[in-house]
């Protein structure tokens, strides 16, 4: 897995570490017990203050999605799943709230938006399938 910062982005350092390894375990490219770099490792590799990395992990313990192991590093807790995906979801519903606001304020009807996520779907929707149930 890796991980990427964007210097420009609105989103601190921190928290796109931390979305980064919630999306990983939320995908499974992350495992229950998989080792997450040492602070020191991911500071170099990402070339920003080790500070930032223990605030994302600290970040990241809070939540359950990774432990301490005395003496061997952090760890994927065995929890970390379902609690990403609830996260990676959440941050989805973010952005699909923030879309349909867009929609909106730009005269798009209910119809509109979802044809425009009909085509970028991989898999076509059909029959309604994409409300939820």
């Amino acid at each position: 897995m890796a991980i990427r910062v964007e210097t420009t982005s609105t989103v601190p350092i921190y928290e796109q570490i931390a979305d980064q390894i919630v999306f990983a375990v939320a995908t499974a490219d992350l495992q229950p017990g998989d080792p997450v770099p040492s602070v020191r490792d991911l500071s170099v590799q990402l070339t920003v203050n080790p500070n930032t990395v223990v605030r994302a992990y600290q970040e990241l313990e809070r939540m359950g999605v990774i432990e301490p192991v005395r003496g061997r590093g952090m760890f994927i807790t065995s929890d970390a799943a379902k609690t990403c995906r609830d996260r990676r979801k959440e941050l989805i519903r973010d952005t699909v709230k923030a879309t349909v606001r867009e929609a909106v304020s730009a005269g798009l009807t209910a119809d509109d938006l979802h044809a425009l996520i009909d085509a970028e779907w991989p898999h076509p929707i059909r029959n309604g399938s994409h409300k939820s149930k």
